[in-house]
């Protein structure tokens, strides 16, 4: 984000003075640029809160979106040998188990 003014600048920022005052147009000009400035701000300051808390949201539905565990181990061995028993006595009869 560009911005026309510095912190320096405003504090060193000099006014004309005329026979009544300073100089309006200058004052004017100046603001309009002060104003600018503080605009710029806000609206990225708003954009930065947005951006905060569609993180935030996302950061909530994290733990929903991890992944089921993988089944367990043991039950899938068990399941594969009592698989494997029964096709051995189909293959093989049961000419092992005598």
């Amino acid at each position: 984000m560009e911005t026309k003014l510095k912190t320096s600048d405003i504090l060193e920022k000099e006014f004309k003075t005329g026979l009544r005052g300073y100089n309006q147009e200058e004052v004017d000009i100046f603001l309009d640029d002060i104003i600018q400035d503080y605009e710029a701000y806000e609206k990225k300051i708003s954009q930065l809160q947005s951006e905060i808390n569609q993180l935030k949201e996302e950061l909530a539905e994290a733990p929903k979106k991890v992944a089921p565990a993988p089944p367990q181990v043991g039950a899938t061995n068990f399941d594969i040998l009592k698989r494997l028993s029964h096709l051995e006595k189909h293959v093989f009869g049961s000419k092992l188990y005598e």
